[in-house]
């Protein structure tokens, strides 16, 4: 039996498979219609992805409020439109035996730009932008905004928006919520101490850096089901020389986590500072995720470069994670779980459409 095609179970919900889909924005709402609602475009992408045979598919980046999207083509639950539009895409995934799974999220300092593929630059006012929030006054980048540094009361209400979006992503049928705190946006700005100045109880010390984290897992897990896993994405480092998150903190926080209710942590890393070299290779943020799952027990999600089965397969035999996480492979090919299945001896779900393709 291959190890990629195990099932795996945590709580009470069982995915079929350990070879799922990364949260990946596509950009593609449209704001003139309505903001934040998913349309056309996301159910076939993401419906292929589960013809396609993947265990668990984690919907992109969804803001918890207007001013937590990435760009005004961002996807939001925030309101009840929002959620009766993901209710078709959830009841699809579900039929094909896909769980169905969303990153909720807040873009912080890094808000208001543009669709990478027009350049990914701030946009002001007069261009569909908005005002960026963050723990401090500090610019991702040159050319960026000062983000206003939000007041203790704010961040409250943040972590309530938090809440109110799993509520929501709940009432749409997901199965699986995960908190963004990863890549730089509002979460992991809190988390580093680059991006973190503050001299209250959220920023200094460890403690402090990683309240408002907690906070959200808190309010979140509150109203996630008991019998329904909550996941967490972390940026196991900066990849900054010094005064930035490492993978020391990570651990630390991942023990934190698990007490506080996480299910899987989700590894990836970076994000938070621009212009970066970081080591690319295949599965090169891998070990991250081993060293967590080792030190604390927390299951874990690898992700990085993972674009062949047998890679996919020697990760999960050599015990480094629980499940990969696959991005920039299911967009070049939706059925690359059923070639991985087919490479591997493995099976996956097959719509009753496609049984002349059933060998």
């Amino acid at each position: 039996m291959s190890a990629l095609f195990e099932p795996f179970t945590l709580r009470s919900l069982t995915i079929p498979n350990r070879l799922w889909m990364a949260p990946m924005c596509q950009y593609s709402a449209d704001p003139d219609q309505a903001a934040g609602v998913p349309n056309d475009w996301h159910f076939v992408h993401y419906g292929a992805r589960a013809t396609g045979g993947t265990g668990l598919i984690l919907v992109e980046a969804t803001a918890v409020s207007p001013e937590g999207r990435i760009s005004p083509g961002d996807l939001g639950i925030w309101n009840d439109a929002q959620v009766e539009a993901f209710r078709k895409i959830v009841g699809f995934l579900t039929a094909q035996g896909t769980v169905p799974g969303i990153q909720l999220a807040h873009a912080g300092r890094k808000a208001s730009t543009d669709a990478p593929w027009r350049g990914g630059a701030p946009l002001g006012a007069g261009q569909r932008g908005w005002r960026p929030l963050g723990p401090s006054p500090v610019a991702f980048d040159e050319g960026h905004p000062v983000p206003d540094e939000l007041p203790e009361e704010r961040i409250g209400e943040i972590t309530r928006q938090f809440a109110d979006a799993a509520r929501r992503a709940l009432e749409a049928g997901f199965k699986v919520a995960e908190i963004h705190g990863a890549h730089g946006y509002l979460i992991g700005e809190f988390l580093s101490p680059h991006s973190n100045h503050r001299t209250d109880g959220y920023g200094g010390s460890f403690g402090n850096r990683v309240r408002f984290a907690l906070e959200v897992v808190d309010a979140v897990r509150a109203v996630w089901p008991e019998h329904l896993p909550l996941f967490f994405r972390i940026s196991a480092t900066d990849w900054l020389e010094e005064n930035g998150w490492t993978p020391d903190d990570t651990v630390r926080l991942a023990a934190l986590l698990k007490d506080h209710g996480v299910d899987l942590l989700d590894v990836s890393s970076g994000g938070n500072a621009p212009r970066l070299r970081i080591p690319l290779e295949p599965g090169y943020q891998v070990p991250f995720a081993a060293r967590v799952r080792r030190e604390t027990g927390l299951p874990v999600a690898a992700v990085g470069l993972i674009t062949e089965a047998e890679q996919a397969e020697k990760i999960l035999a050599d015990g480094a994670a629980d499940a990969v996480l696959v991005g920039r492979e299911l967009l070049r090919d939706p059925y690359f779980p059923r070639r991985a299945a087919a490479e591997l001896g493995g099976r996956v779900h097959n719509p009753d459409q496609y049984h002349r393709a059933i060998r």
